[in-house]
């Protein structure tokens, strides 16, 4: 009688994982885990946002759930049987900017909530991958995070990493939490309950002394940034660089008011704009006038610019980088400001500084003000791709054995 033992496991393997996505936004954790190569079945996604859900629909084909997540209980969840729960959840009360109230804002609660459910659930997931801004490491509701994955049999490795290390010209530091159920572990169980701050673990390097190195140096950075491509490889429209007469080919930004960066015209067709769409970016005279100080200036020649928030299309200080279309006639030496042609990032190059596909497009009815704004909550799939690959990797003693918890999940 012919062995069916290896068969079967072999379809056990190749089974996808059914994965939960919670706060889904406009699909950046789905196209993470596309990116990664992960054999994985989103079941569900969660996102209260309508708009965001608009978009997630149009490119994926599926509308994420929209009500509130704070009213699923421990049965709702187990009856998707999901191996892995990947939450992106609000930035807001950890900011830096904001009130940090943490686990006292509002909105947190349905974070803490969806915690407090996996001691009640009759399957745990066997992974879990949270996102956040750097200051959630160090908040009261991160230190419930921990608490209860370690009462559930979970190890944990965490990270806080920017595209700017993986050769994207794009400041955004980020929080990251891996997490496997006992007895999964990960590759490098040697980093467990580590803050890292190297992407080195994500390809299968074993340098202990590097994996924790969080070196802020001169000398490090320049090299860091050195490894990026410019900021130029991201840009849909040509910028007129290194011109010997400042003026010419500049738009003029006199008359352009702020009213230019409100919604698409009717014609506009998702993210290909006309030819004459390209003075709605540039930056009014009027806010150059007023923020022209607190600028972070690029060109297309940068290594580097700075995160793009949501609230990007009303320019404020730290809301994102201007690029200056138009370079000064001295290498080296500043020129007014008003002569260099700034202008905002298109929200399709935002979407390509966050390494968003070229197939992930906007449907027509989202404005140019909900754009900046979903991508300024979105992630860097640059980043979370390497991360997801690492997570969902099995080390060999794994590989050589059913994996555990997969088998007792049913789907109803």
């Amino acid at each position: 009688m012919a062995d069916l033992g290896g068969s079967e496991k072999q379809e056990e393997v190749e089974q996808p994982w059914k994965v939960l996505e919670f706060y889904s936004g406009i699909g950046g954790m789905r196209y993470s885990l596309k990116k990664a190569g992960v054999n994985a079945k989103v079941v569900e996604a969660f996102d209260i946002n309508d708009k965001a859900n608009d978009v997630y629909q149009h490119n994926f084909g599926h509308r994420p759930y929209q009500g509130n997540i704070q009213s699923l209980t421990a049965a709702d969840l187990d009856s998707y049987g999901a191996h892995a729960w990947l939450l992106s959840p609000p930035c807001q009360p950890y900011t830096r900017q904001g009130l940090q109230k943490h686990s006292g804002d509002a909105r947190a609660f349905s974070f803490l909530k969806i915690l407090e459910l996996i001691p009640h659930t009759s399957q745990p997931p066997s992974m879990l991958f949270v996102e956040n801004v750097v200051g959630f490491e160090t908040s009261d509701t991160h230190t419930k995070l921990i608490e209860i994955l370690e009462k559930t049999n979970f190890v944990i490795q965490e990270f806080i990493l920017s595209p700017l290390q993986f050769g994207v010209p794009y400041s955004r530091p980020r929080y990251f939490c891996l997490a496997k159920r006992k007895p999964s572990c990960f590759q490098n169980h040697f980093l467990n309950n580590k803050l890292l701050w190297s992407p080195i673990p994500l390809f299968g390097h074993d340098d202990t002394t590097v994996a924790d190195e969080h070196d802020q140096s001169q000398e490090n950075w320049d090299r860091l940034l050195q490894s990026c491509e410019p900021v130029q490889k991201f840009l849909e429209f040509e910028s007129h660089s290194n011109q010997s007469d400042t003026e010419s080919g500049c738009l003029d930004t006199t008359h352009v008011s702020t009213e230019a960066f409100g919604d698409l015209e009717k014609n506009d067709k998702g993210n290909e704009l006309v030819g004459s769409s390209l003075d709605r970016y540039i930056v009014p005279l009027s806010l150059i006038e007023r923020w022209g100080s607190a600028m972070d200036i690029v060109y297309p020649d940068s290594k580097r610019c700075c995160c793009f928030t949501k609230s990007y299309y009303r320019y404020v200080k730290g809301t994102g980088s201007l690029l200056a279309t138009v370079q000064p006639k001295k290498k080296g030496k500043a020129s007014p400001l008003k002569e260099q042609c700034l202008r905002f990032f298109t929200p399709r190059e935002v979407a390509n500084l966050h390494s968003f596909p070229e197939d992930f497009h906007f449907p027509q009815q989202i404005s140019l003000r909900q754009r900046y704004a979903l991508l300024g909550n979105s992630l860097s799939i640059a980043v979370v791709a390497p991360l997801l690959r690492y997570l969902f990797a099995k080390p060999l003693v794994e590989q050589m054995q059913i994996f555990p918890s997969k088998d007792a999940y049913t789907h109803n």
